[in-house]
């Protein structure tokens, strides 16, 4: 997990960069508001970010309004720190688009607390993205393979009655027999997809596909 520390206080930058080292994350530091929002435009940007209330440029509660404004390309979890007290500064942080708050001195359990609740949310937000994208594909999928359904039982029906008009010697016969297997097997793709209730997928070539077995399963 990537962090990022928006910090213009150099002894709590050095603090907070080899405590979440010591914790095992990737840390980022930038010492102003506006080189913390350069960070979180790129594409790699840290999910998590730590932003002081009071720096230079740009302010903590400013940039999570900024953030919160724009079109998000992933979750981003937002935590303040601040040295403000009372509950007017910490409703105006919640409500700028902050996540979280701490306050200051930190209390290093606590920082770290609230950076796995961090953690565990953008969890949460990031399997609902993926859920929402499959039942947007498998919607898709589900309507391809509605329309394709009816001309598929309506050359399977000719070719039927093709086979029943020749003779199985005829030269032409293996051929639409092989038409009919093709379209048969065509019907049973689409009826797997439609019937897809969970994502599992397989390697194909240079990345994943959907195995069509196991994810139309009935439980």
């Amino acid at each position: 997990m990537k962090i990022l520390i928006a910090e213009d206080d150099l002894t709590s930058q050095v603090m907070l960069e080899s405590l979440l080292t010591k914790w095992e994350y990737k840390v980022t530091v930038t010492d102003n508001g506006q080189q913390a929002y350069d960070v979180l435009q790129e594409d790699d940007a840290p999910s998590i970010a730590l932003l002081d209330w009071e720096m230079p440029h740009l302010d903590g509660a400013a940039l999570c309004k900024m953030l919160r404004e724009q079109k998000q390309k992933r979750p981003i979890y937002l935590i303040l720190l601040t040295s403000r007290r009372g509950s007017e500064f910490i409703s105006q942080g919640l409500l700028a688009g902050a996540d979280d708050y701490i306050s200051k001195p930190y209390d290093n359990n606590e920082l770290k607390a609230r950076i796995e609740v961090g953690t565990r949310m953008l969890q949460l937000q990031n399997q609902m993205i993926e859920q929402n994208k499959l039942e947007g594909v498998l919607e898709m999928a589900g309507a391809v393979c509605h329309e394709l359904n009816q001309p598929l039982q309506t050359v399977s029906g000719y070719s039927e009655l093709l086979l029943m008009d020749l003779d199985p010697d005829d030269p032409n016969y293996m051929m639409i027999k092989n038409i009919k297997a093709g379209i048969n097997r065509i019907a049973e793709l689409t009826r797997k997809i439609m019937n897809i209730t969970k994502y599992q997928s397989k390697p194909y070539m240079h990345g994943k596909i959907v195995d069509l077995e196991p994810s139309s399963k009935h439980l």
